[in-house]
């Protein structure tokens, strides 16, 4: 059995760069993965529901036009 990874609010910033208020609020209406504390103090995130998460927006993302770029 694999052990779960967990990553706390430093590790997870690091992964996915959004102000800590958007996290918030994308976690309340459901949009992100829930943390859950350890103790009194201490909140974390199950490494692999953010990596979902990740790949789940890229495959859900619209890649846009940037000026300038050429296509062969």
């Amino acid at each position: 059995m694999k052990t779960k990874q967990l990553i706390n609010k430093k590790t997870l910033h690091t992964m996915v760069p959004l102000s800590e208020r958007t996290i918030d609020a994308m976690e309340k209406n459901g949009t992100f993965p829930r943390r859950f504390a350890l103790s009194a103090r201490s909140v974390v995130w199950d490494q692999d529901d953010v990596l979902a998460w990740i790949e789940a927006r890229k495959a859900a993302s619209v890649q846009v036009k940037r000026p300038g770029l050429r296509r062969a």
